[in-house]
């Protein structure tokens, strides 16, 4: 395996076996976990609240399944480079309601693809909270710099392919109960296209999305959600500046959040991403709540629930593990 941390990008080899690369033991599927339903992981804006319905991690049983179903369906590249696509074709499909509530913008679209590539190639790792537009208090500390020093360019580009409008207020204050339709008439491309939609979410749920090993069953329904105010220059306090976007596609790629399993091996199935008991809210940069375990939280990580402007980077090892996932399903 290869990778370089914002001076390349990131590459890897095909495993020589099934078994998983990393070295910690397989889950331990503790009874009280509730389950959540299978090819779909959610971006709350409370991660301590009760949540939107059908809101939550993935259950251990459920995280070792597709992680199985990586390992299997790269035994035939066994060998091989595996590299990320030239770009990843995006259409963005924008539904919004009669008196012009969530009618996003051309420009907002821009901007958001404009954050895609930046979060992917290791740009922002570095970049203080005042610089993108937050407050002095939101500063990060030398903490976060510590973090990002494992900041990676993933090699993952996104190109905007298509927009398209409906209006729809059924669809637009109510997409949760329609989403199963709205994906099948909507949804364009094969696996290797991203579809984003975006609507009115409500309170709580900034965004979700489906898993790659997912698309070969359920093709008409792969894609990513999230709230309008999400996308950058939207008014959703704290979550405006397009990462809920950066954060869903990770998992569209194949990542879990960087406090799966939290300090339970083995973790989020990444090698340099500290183990997490939960989910980071604000930006609580020396946080260190597995402290038998090495390293801080990934606080800063895009797969956390932090706040947008303490978002800053993705891992060398989160780079790899989604250019296995574009390689054994979307490629």
């Amino acid at each position: 395996m290869c990778g370089f941390a914002l001076t390349g990008v990131v590459a890897t080899t095909a495993p020589d076996a099934v078994e998983p690369a990393h070295m910690r033991p397989a889950p331990v599927v503790p009874a009280e976990f509730e389950k959540c339903p299978p090819g779909m992981e959610m971006r709350v804006s409370d991660p301590g609240g009760a949540g939107p319905p059908e809101s939550g991690a993935l259950t251990p049983e459920q995280a070792d399944r597709y992680h199985r179903q990586l390992r299997d369906a790269l035994v035939p590249l066994r060998g091989q480079q595996l590299e990320p696509p030239h770009t990843v074709p995006v259409v963005v499909h924008v539904i919004s309601a009669e008196d012009g509530s969530g009618d996003v913008s051309d420009e907002r679209i821009h901007e958001q693809i404009d954050v895609l590539n930046t979060a992917y190639s290791g740009g922002y790792a570095g970049v203080t909270a005042q610089e993108v537009g937050v407050g002095e208090t939101a500063k990060r500390s030398a903490g976060v710099k510590a973090a990002e020093e494992n900041a990676a360019d993933t090699g993952f580009r996104f190109e905007l392919a298509e927009i398209t409008r409906t209006v729809d207020d059924d669809w637009f204050t109510g997409f949760d109960q329609h989403r199963d339709t709205i994906r099948a008439r909507l949804r364009q491309g094969g696996a290797e296209t991203l579809n984003i939609y975006t609507a009115d979410l409500g309170p709580g749920l900034l965004g979700y999305s489906t898993f790659p090993q997912d698309y070969k069953d359920k093709p008409e329904q792969d894609g990513v959600v999230v709230a309008h105010d999400t996308l950058p220059g939207g008014d959703r306090d704290r979550f405006n500046l397009g990462h809920t976007g950066t954060h869903e596609i990770g998992h569209w790629l194949g990542l879990f959040h960087t406090f799966q399993n939290g300090c339970t091996p083995p973790g989020d199935y990444v090698d340099d991403t500290p183990y997490e008991r939960e989910a980071a809210s604000g930006c609580p940069v020396d946080r260190d709540t597995c402290p038998d375990e090495p390293g801080k939280d990934a606080v800063t990580n895009f797969m956390n629930y932090s706040d947008d402007a303490c978002m800053t980077h993705f891992t060398e090892g989160q780079g790899r593990r989604m250019v296995e996932h574009w390689a054994a399903f979307r490629s």
